[in-house]
């Protein structure tokens, strides 16, 4: 995984963090983590902080001031990661809903099939979640559909936030353009990349809900999401 960077954004993770980055980095001797932390009270940072005298040169962190939406956490990092030499830049989960042991295969999907954007996909195969009520699991399922009719993208996980792009895709998109801070930023992004023409390939995961620390879902993530399709494909039709 040479000139890789696995960005993990944090709120109150201080009982996955340490786990989750001795598990990325047992994947690989050269990738790199950055955590971006939105000042959790329960000292997430103090953690990683502890966690780099052991990774000095392989475990970064920046610190927000407040807590301003998964979305702006991301966009923080993917300007961090563009300052600097990576070319496989990939979001990822503290909570351990994404696995670890994925992580080659996303960044092998990239460099063997010459693919922009690798998406760890819950439902290319059928509904691969393990833990989540039957409720929640439809709720993301429909969603994924609604969003592929909406916007016309054939990608069965539009939701996902397991993802490696490209560098040259990050490049491309205009990231202080992007409006949404929630789940839909999963979507607004996939869609910025489906506008440019980049290749974007979905490879079967097994989601997992988090066993330890709380869900950061709330009502107005998932109104951001279906409301925020219609308007973000509305705009790209009269950009045209």
């Amino acid at each position: 995984m040479e000139q890789s960077l696995v960005i993990i954004p944090t709120y109150n993770e201080i009982e996955n963090i340490e786990a989750i980055i001795k598990a990325v980095f047992q994947q690989s001797e050269s990738v790199h983590v950055l955590v971006v932390d939105d000042n959790s009270p329960d000292l997430t940072a103090g953690k990683v902080k502890e966690l780099q005298a052991t990774y000095s040169r392989r475990l970064f962190l920046e610190e927000r001031e407040a807590k301003t939406g998964l979305g702006t956490a991301y966009i923080h990092g993917f300007k961090w990661a563009l300052a600097r030499d990576y070319q496989y830049i990939f979001e990822m989960d503290a909570d351990f809903s994404h696995n670890p042991v994925d992580l080659p295969r996303l960044y092998s999907a990239s460099l063997e099939e010459q693919a922009d954007v690798v998406i760890g996909s819950r439902y290319i195969k059928g509904v691969n979640v393990v833990n989540w009520p039957l409720t929640r699991v439809l709720m993301s399922y429909l969603a994924s559909v609604y969003v592929r009719i909406i916007t016309g993208m054939k990608i069965h996980d539009t939701t996902a936030g397991f993802v490696c792009y490209k560098r040259r895709v990050l490049e491309a998109i205009n990231l202080d353009e992007i409006k949404f801070i929630g789940y839909a930023f999963q979507i607004e992004m996939k869609f910025k990349a489906y506008l440019g023409g980049f290749k974007i390939l979905e490879i079967p995961v097994i989601f997992t809900d988090r066993t330890k620390g709380e869900s950061k879902l709330s009502s107005g993530i998932i109104s951001e999401a279906i409301f925020g399709v219609i308007s973000m494909k509305m705009k790209s039709l009269f950009k045209k």
